[in-house]
């Protein structure tokens, strides 16, 4: 939790070895609505790091996770996104955003 008692949020996908370059060429060019929608409904200092054998690690920082996921679920934008963004990844039931699963911070240095 930060200072001002935002949460931190980490989460890791797994990005197709096959699809690494498009899947990196997407994000250079996110949705101007897409971005929109993120920071309406709680999605601040959101960044994804992506490894060469194709995990995706994703941080955030919200007041709450699961309502700032709510809120993205009602958005169209985020219905096209994830349509899209689904044949990205790999071992995934369902949209990439449903299989975000936080991991548990265990440490954090100020």
């Amino acid at each position: 939790m930060t200072a001002d008692g935002t949460k931190r949020v980490c989460f890791l996908l797994k990005v197709r070895p096959d699809r690494l370059e498009e899947y990196r060429r997407r994000h250079q060019a996110v949705w101007p609505e897409m971005r929109e929608a993120l920071r309406e409904t709680g999605w601040h200092n959101y960044s994804l790091f992506l490894r060469e054998d194709g995990l995706l690690v994703g941080y955030l920082e919200t007041d709450d996770f699961q309502a700032a996921q709510e809120a993205m679920a009602r958005t169209g934008v985020n219905a096209r996104w994830q349509a899209e963004m689904a044949p990205f990844f790999e071992d995934l039931d369902g949209r990439p955003d449903e299989g975000m699963r936080p991991l548990p911070e265990v440490f954090h240095l100020d």
